[in-house]
C-alpha cells in the first residue's frame, strides 16, 4: 500500500510544528528528516478493483485497469489478495465508528467473532476482554491500570522528581489517603508564607470517570471523610483558576494520540479533537459557586444534562467543537498557535516516556519472550486545558476514550433518541480509520517486498509533514469550510527535493501499491515519536531503570521483585561494600516494600513492583554520588549497572564459547540474546569503552 499522503493544514489547525531549523534541517531530525511534499497524482485503484456485479461487489479473478496505468497483471494481483480480517465482537460503544472505518478501508468484519484467527482484534475495554495468542489487538495489557489517576499521579511525580522544569504541565498533587497529612501540612506553611493565597483544590476519585465524584474544596479540612476514602483512593490537586476562555465559557480539549508501539516506541497525533465546553460562564471559584459543576467541570457526561447544552452541527459553535475550529479562531486574535502546538507535542511525549517503563512490565508480564502473543496498539484519549497564556496542562489520560459517534436527545420528559453526532463522527472516524491504517498488517509484507531498497523513503513517507495543496484531513466533512478558509502552503526545503529524487516516484512498485490501495483522505495522525527522539531521549531514563528491573525479575510472567532478585541485582552491579553491606540491602528492601504494600497498592503478589525497586534505585544513586542533581545521581548509576552488566555478559560468553559449542548463550537466563534491548554485544563494547573514558 502506498504511503498515505497527509494534508496540508491551514493557519491555526493542528499541524505537527517543524522545530527550528538548524543549516537547514529540523532540529533534533537528521538531514532528510523533516517534512516531506506529497507524491502528486491519485490514481490509484480500488483494493481488489474489478469489473463489479449487480450486488456492487468486485468479480473475484478479473483486474480492472487503472486509467494511465498497467491494468492486467496488477489488478488480477490486487484481486486476489486477502482482505484483513478484524474481530469486532468486543467493540462495545466504538462499534459504529469502526463500522464506517472497515466499510472505508474494503477490509472484512467478524461482528461475532471467528474460530480461526483474525489479524486484527479491537476491544472496548481491555487487552483480557478475549484470549489472543496472534495478530493485532487495540489494547496494551496494563494500560488502564497506569492511567488511573492515582497511578499517573506516582509516574509523573517520579518524573518530577527527575526533570522538575520539564514537568511542570501537571498540576501539583497529593495522593489520599496516605499523604493526607502531608497535604494538610503542605497547604498550611504556604498559607502562612503567603496569607493572601487563597487556593482551590479538586479533587479526584482514582477509578472514577465522566465526572463521577469529583468535587472542589477551598481548605484540605472540606475533603469529604467517609469510609470509602480508604477502599477507593483519590488525588487531590491544584485547581487551575484561570483558565483560557471562549464566548466566556471554560473549555478542555480532548486529543487522540495512538501508542503504535513500546519497544521501540512509536507515537502519534491526530491533527484534530474535540473542544468541550461548560454549559455556564465562568467565574472563578468561591465558597458560593464551587458547587456549580456546569460552570467548572468540562465532562460531557455532565454537561449533557444541563438545559444549556448546545448540540450543534457547526464545528465553530455549541457545546462540543473541533479542536482545529478553536486554533483557527486564536490564530484571527493573534495567537502563537504553532507554539501552542509545539508545547502540546511535547506534553503527549513527556507524559508516554513516563508511562512507558511499568507498561513494559505488564507487557513482560503477560506477554513473555519466546512465547506467542499479539502485538499491541492502542489509542488513548488525552485531556487537556489551556490556561491564560496559552500553557497547556494536563488533566488525565484515558485508556478508553469514547468513540462513540452519537448522543441521546431528549425527545420528551424521560424520552431519549441516540441522534448521530457530525462533530464526533468526523473525528473520530477519522482517528479509527487511520490507525488501522498504519497498523495493516499487510503494508510490511508489502513494503519488505517493494521497497526493500528505499527504507529510509519509505520510513519517512509514512509521517509527513503536509505539502500538498489540494489535500484535507478528511473529504466531505463539516471541518472543510473551516479548513479552505485557512489554507495555506508550506515551502519544501532543498533537502526534502533531494530525497524525493532518490527513487522514481512513479516506477512499478508505486504503480503496484496505488492499484492495491482505495481512495481514501490524507492520514490524519502525524508521527511525533521516533521523529523528535533526539529532543526526548535524555528524559527516558527510568525506562533504563526498568530494564535493569525486568532483567533480574527471574519468574516469566511476574511483576514483582524478590527478595532473592533485588539481592542478586545489588551483587552483579557491585553496589555492596563495607559502607553498604548485603545486610542493609536487605532492610533497603523490606523498609521500601513494606511501605510500598502498606499504601495498597496492588497485593496481588509479593514483592517489590518497579516503582518501589526505581525509589530503591534513588536511594542507591543517592548514597553513590552525593551532592549533585538527581538526575546526574540517576545516569551515572544506570551507567555504572550497565557497564558491570556488560562485563559479567563478556565474561558468560567467554566461558560458553571455552565451553564447546553444547553450551549456548541460551542456557543463561542473564544473557543480552534474552534481553537485546538493554545489553547487545556492540552496546556491551560501547559501554565499556565510554565508563571507561568517564572514569
Amino acid at each position: 500500500m502506498e504511503p498515505a499522503r497527509e494534508a496540508e493544514e491551514p493557519p491555526g489547525s493542528p499541524a505537527l510544528p517543524a522545530p527550528e531549523p538548524q543549516r537547514g534541517h529540523p532540529a533534533g531530525a537528521p538531514p532528510g528528516d523533516g517534512p516531506l511534499p506529497a507524491a502528486a497524482g491519485r490514481g490509484r485503484g480500488r483494493r481488489g478493483a474489478g469489473p463489479k456485479g449487480p450486488t456492487g461487489r468486485a468479480v473475484r479473478g478479473r483486474g480492472r485497469r487503472a486509467p494511465g496505468r498497467r491494468g492486467g497483471e496488477e489488478g488480477a494481483r490486487a484481486a486476489r489478495r486477502p482482505r484483513v480480517t478484524v474481530d469486532s465482537s468486543k467493540a462495545k460503544t466504538s462499534l459504529e465508528a469502526l463500522k464506517i472505518s472497515l466499510r472505508q478501508l474494503h477490509w472484512r468484519e467478524y461482528p461475532f467473532g471467528r474460530r480461526l484467527p483474525c489479524d486484527i482484534y479491537w476491544h472496548g475495554v481491555s487487552f483480557h476482554d478475549n484470549n489472543i495468542f496472534s495478530g493485532q489487538v487495540n489494547k496494551f495489557p496494563g494500560m488502564t491500570e497506569m492511567v488511573r489517576k492515582v497511578t499517573l499521579s506516582r509516574a509523573v511525580r517520579t518524573m518530577q522528581d527527575l526533570f522538575p522544569l520539564e514537568y511542570d504541565f501537571y498540576p501539583r498533587s497529593w495522593i489520599l489517603p496516605e499523604e493526607l497529612p502531608l497535604f494538610v501540612d503542605e497547604v498550611r506553611m504556604m498559607k502562612d508564607s503567603n496569607p493572601s493565597w487563597k487556593p482551590t483544590f479538586i479533587v479526584k476519585p482514582d477509578g472514577g470517570c465522566q465526572g463521577d465524584g469529583i468535587y472542589l474544596i477551598k481548605d484540605p479540612s472540606d475533603i469529604r471523610q467517609t469510609g470509602s476514602i480508604q477502599s477507593r483512593p483519590a488525588v487531590v490537586q491544584e485547581y487551575i483558576c484561570k483558565p483560557l476562555l471562549v464566548d466566556k465559557l471554560k473549555f478542555d480539549i480532548r486529543l487522540y494520540v495512538l501508542l503504535k508501539s513500546l519497544e521501540p516506541l512509536e507515537i502519534y497525533i491526530a491533527k484534530d479533537g474535540l473542544s468541550r465546553f461548560c454549559t455556564e460562564p465562568y467565574q472563578e471559584p468561591t465558597l458560593k459557586n464551587l458547587h456549580q459543576v456546569f460552570m467548572h467541570l468540562t465532562n460531557y457526561s455532565l454537561n449533557i444534562h444541563s438545559g444549556n447544552f448546545i448540540h450543534s452541527d457547526n464545528v465553530n459553535t455549541g457545546s462540543k467543537r473541533t479542536f482545529s475550529s478553536i486554533l483557527c479562531r486564536l490564530s484571527s486574535r493573534g495567537a502563537d498557535v504553532k507554539k501552542l502546538w509545539s508545547d502540546i507535542i511535547s506534553l503527549v511525549i513527556k507524559t508516554i516516556i513516563a508511562l512507558t517503563p511499568e507498561l513494559k512490565v505488564y507487557y513482560q508480564s503477560d506477554i513473555p519472550a519466546g512465547k506467542p502473543g499479539p502485538t499491541c496498539f492502542q489509542i488513548l484519549g488525552f485531556d487537556i486545558l489551556l490556561m491564560k497564556n496559552l500553557k497547556p496542562m494536563l488533566l488525565e489520560v484515558n485508556a478508553n476514550p469514547s468513540m462513540r459517534i452519537e448522543h441521546e436527545q431528549e425527545l420528551s420528559p424521560g424520552v431519549f433518541e441516540n441522534v448521530p453526532s457530525p462533530v464526533d463522527e468526523e473525528v473520530k472516524v477519522a482517528v479509527i480509520r487511520d490507525t488501522l491504517r498504519l497498523m495493516d498488517p499487510q503494508n510490511k509484507k508489502r513494503k519488505d517486498i517493494q521497497f526493500g531498497a528505499l527504507p529510509c523513503l519509505s520510513n519517512c513517507l509514512c509521517c509527513l509533514f503536509p505539502g500538498h495543496q489540494g489535500s484535507d484531513l478528511c473529504q466531505d466533512g463539516p471541518s472543510q469550510r473551516l479548513r479552505n478558509k485557512c489554507q495555506t502552503s508550506e515551502p519544501v526545503s532543498e533537502a526534502n527535493e533531494d530525497l524525493l529524487d532518490t527513487g522514481p516516484a512513479d516506477g512499478p512498485e508505486h504503480e503496484t501499491t496505488r492499484a492495491l490501495e482505495p481512495e481514501l483522505p490524507s492520514l490524519c495522525l502525524k508521527q511525533v515519536f521516533p521523529k523528535y527522539a533526539k529532543q526526548f531521549n535524555y528524559l527516558r531514563l527510568v525506562d533504563r531503570v526498568a530494564a535493569l528491573f525486568i532483567r533480574f525479575l527471574g519468574v516469566k510472567g511476574t511483576t514483582k521483585l524478590g527478595p532473592t532478585g533485588f539481592r542478586t541485582f545489588i551483587r552483579n552491579c557491585k553496589l555492596s561494600n563495607s559502607n553498604f553491606s548485603m545486610a542493609c540491602v536487605d532492610i533497603l528492601y523490606i523498609d521500601i516494600t513494606r511501605r510500598r504494600n502498606g499504601m495498597g497498592i496492588d497485593h496481588k503478589e509479593s514483592g517489590m513492583c518497579l516503582q518501589a525497586f526505581v525509589e530503591a534505585f534513588f536511594c542507591l544513586a543517592q548514597k553513590k554520588y552525593k551532592s549533585l542533581p538527581l538526575h546526574q545521581q540517576v545516569t551515572l548509576l544506570i551507567d555504572f549497572c550497565e557497564y558491570q552488566l556488560a562485563v559479567l555478559d563478556e565474561k558468560r560468553r567467554a566461558v560458553c564459547h571455552a565451553d564447546g559449542p553444547h553450551l549456548t548463550p541460551a542456557a543463561h537466563h542473564l544473557t543480552p540474546a534474552a534481553h537485546p534491548s538493554l545489553l547487545g554485544r556492540s552496546a556491551s563494547a560501547s559501554k565499556l569503552s565510554d565508563y571507561r573514558n568517564h572514569r
